[in-house]
């Protein structure tokens, strides 16, 4: 059942997103070699709670450990912030993060340079963020599902990348996923009509190679098949009269950390 939100319930719904928005601008300056992931989640969770009324929306999720997924360069999505797993100079992460405020949901993630990445990651990255910004170009009333996944998958397949496709977007509000499903493929035309008041979580995946990806032993972190790189971006949107706007953006930026010689000196992890 799909539940549309009213001005009001998409207000809830962005200050969650603002939430969000804060934290990612925090991690931005922290992000750098050295930094293992579970230094990370331990930051994202502290910032969160920090927040009167605020959650980590996904620890505990279906069982999942950590407030935050970090998934490094093959990882596409779910990698689970580990000690272990620390940051190198030329890494790209994807970084996803839930907020529940007040009863309400917001999802976001953005993918991340470590230091100084090659040429390939970089384009890698500016598709992935401009596929999604493109999504959301499309995703307004009278327009249909189809064409928010036709936008990610023209674009991406014009520019020589593959989108994965046993994984979507989604629907979200009271709870973290509701209907529909929001496929970063698809026919445009197709599908279901996009009405005032839907909120959606686009988040477009994109692989420098096959489009295939496969599910680790943990049965969380999903990773290419061909261990090939990917890039994630993400936004929470509500579809409105005019334009869709965008719950979890202040600028739409796309991350790059400093590399961490240029952090020396400033107090920063």
């Amino acid at each position: 059942m799909i539940a549309l939100k009213t001005s009001s319930e998409i207000d809830a719904i962005a200050a969650a997103g603002r939430v969000l928005t804060d934290l990612f601008e925090a991690i931005e300056h922290r992000i750098a070699a050295g930094l293992s992931t579970a230094d990370l989640d331990a930051f994202a969770e502290a910032f969160i709670r920090e927040r009167p009324g605020a959650e980590p929306a996904f620890k505990g999720l279906y069982g999942f450990p950590a407030s935050l997924c970090t998934s490094i360069n093959d990882e596409v999505v779910h990698g689970i912030p580990s000690p272990a797993r620390v940051l190198e100079d030329g890494d790209i992460i994807s970084i996803d993060a839930g907020v529940k405020l007040d009863g309400w949901f917001a999802d976001m993630a953005r993918t991340f340079a470590v230091g100084v990445i090659d040429a390939d990651a970089d384009r890698l990255l500016d598709v992935t963020q401009a596929a999604l910004e493109r999504a959301i170009e499309v995703a307004r009333a009278g327009n249909r599902i189809g064409d928010i996944g036709h936008a990610v998958q023209s674009f991406a397949e014009a520019e020589g990348f593959n989108v994965v496709r046993e994984l979507v977007g989604h629907g979200l509000g009271r709870a973290p996923h509701e209907e529909p499903q929001v496929p970063n493929f698809g026919a445009p035309g197709r599908g279901l009509t996009l009405r005032p008041g839907l909120v959606l979580a686009i988040e477009p995946m994109l692989n420098e190679g096959t489009a295939k990806v496969r599910t680790l032993a943990d049965k969380w972190t999903v990773v290419t098949a061909d261990q090939r790189r990917s890039a994630h971006f993400e936004h929470t949107i509500a579809i409105t009269d005019s334009d869709a706007r965008v719950l979890t953006s202040r600028n739409g930026g796309r991350g790059r950390a400093r590399p961490a010689e240029e952090r020396a000196g400033t107090g920063e992890a």
